[in-house]
């Protein structure tokens, strides 16, 4: 069996690892260049591979191909190779085939990281045999080839669930949906919102789907399509009879016919949509029976995710706040509402189609002055020009912090939280994230 991979990043390499285990004949080709450490592995495993093209008579003649999910359907190879019908499928599609383990698939348009590393504390803190991939760390492949873990806790994007074929998750959740990434979509949104609901589609009475029933687009589609697994909501707006709902300061779930309770104050993360990941984590932890109070403990005592509102210093009683991880208007809305100080609010970068029509209530209620962080920022102009006093273009993330420094007073809040991609200054969001926080250590 002849296997190739397009792409030679973290998936892609750990696919062939997989791969060479398994006996497959494997071949791995990136476009672009592959890192020196990704390289060595590959050579170390006798593993062929090339780099800044793709050879086409060594590609064409796969039994299967495995597609990392940063390429496009839209690629000149892909199309060739679709055309000859050969199945190009997801590392999350190859690698479920060689493993027995239970796994939990997390998916969303926001939420999925904070839910994703949730759930995983809340496994491990029960002493499961636990692992944790998926868009996050090291990828699923290389550890179903390297590692013998009882339950997977995966961050699935839609990139990765357009990939599936048969993979499907024990416990599925949708955390919400939002428009993002639509460019990959031909600007559709169904597109996006039933490539969300791949994750389901596999799932049968024996599975479960935790979802968001305060979600309109998650309602809409459960009431216009059928999924075989068990439902199990959660919501801040109405009571259900099964799942997790909000009663004045006490989270309740209902699961297994079981009952949980805990007072909100006490779970560490903060603002309304961290009360939502709490419970869809709860609801896995209740699921695979993890004793009450060490889920109670485990709530309380989570640290959260780099770059997702990471309070970075206290300098002269001014907070500064790193959200560099919100790459949609959806993610920088639940940053902007869960400020409770007036905010100077750092924003932009690459736009995906962004409409920030639905900033504007908490833009006029909380944001004194914007700071521009993009190349072209004329969008983010046109929307808040008229509705905030002051309005500042900057060029580098340390201009962004200093300028800031000038705009705050004493129990202000400085918010970095771009709704936009980070490629026109930035590596990644990551990279914009670790420049934040050094400008502001620097002050």
């Amino acid at each position: 069996m002849r296997l190739v991979i397009l792409g030679g990043g973290e998936s892609g390499v750990g696919t062939a690892i997989l791969g060479k285990k398994k006996g497959y004949d494997v071949f791995l080709s990136d476009f672009g260049m592959i890192k020196e450490n990704y390289k060595e592995v590959l050579t170390l495993n006798g593993i062929k591979w090339e780099e800044s093209k793709h050879t086409e008579s060594k590609i064409l003649n796969a039994d299967v191909v495995m597609k990392s999910p940063g390429i496009p359907d839209k690629v000149e190879i892909v199309k060739k190779l679709k055309a000859l019908s050969i199945p190009v499928i997801s590392e999350i599609e190859f690698a479920s085939q060689f493993t027995n383990a239970i796994t939990i698939g997390i998916t969303g348009s926001n939420g999925k990281t904070t839910t994703t590393m949730l759930t995983y504390h809340l496994l491990k803190s029960g002493g499961l045999n636990v692992g944790l991939a998926g868009n996050i760390g090291k990828s699923f492949a290389w550890q179903v080839a390297d590692e013998n873990y009882d339950v997977y806790v995966l961050e699935l994007s839609s990139f990765q669930l357009d990939g599936i074929i048969n993979y499907k998750p024990h416990i599925a959740i949708i955390t919400n949906i939002s428009p993002d990434h639509l460019d990959r979509y031909e600007y559709k949104y169904e597109k996006y919102i039933n490539s969300k609901f791949r994750i389901t589609k596999n799932q049968t009475a024996d599975d479960y789907l935790i979802y968001d029933a305060d979600d309109q687009e998650i309602k809409n589609w459960l009431l216009n399509n059928k999924t075989n697994a068990q439902l199990i909501p959660f919501s801040l707006l109405d009571k259900h009879e099964k799942g997790g709902f909000l009663n004045q300061n006490t989270m309740e779930l209902y699961i297994n016919e079981e009952e949980f309770t805990m007072d909100t104050k006490s779970i560490a993360l903060e603002g309304k949509h961290n009360m939502k990941n709490a419970m869809a984590a709860a609801s896995v932890a209740q699921l695979m029976r993890i004793r009450k109070q060490t889920i109670r403990e485990s709530l309380s005592n989570f640290q959260g995710v780099e770059h997702r509102l990471e309070k970075v210093l206290k300098i002269q009683n001014v907070l500064y706040v790193n959200d560099s991880k919100a790459t949609n208007v959806n993610a920088t809305f639940f940053a902007l509402d869960s400020m409770n100080t007036p905010t100077v609010w750092i924003v932009g970068g690459v736009d995906k189609g962004n409409d920030y029509s639905e900033l504007m209530p908490l833009v006029r209620e909380k944001v004194k002055a914007i700071i521009c962080l993009g190349v072209d920022n004329k969008k983010i102009i046109d929307a808040f020009g008229n509705v905030v006093d002051v309005m500042v273009e900057v060029g580098s993330m340390n201009d962004a912090v200093r300028t800031a420094l000038h705009l705050t007073e004493k129990g202000d809040t400085v918010l970095l939280s771009p709704a936009c991609a980070s490629f026109d200054l930035f590596e990644n969001y990551e990279d914009r994230g670790r420049q934040f926080k050094q400008a502001v250590r620097n002050l």
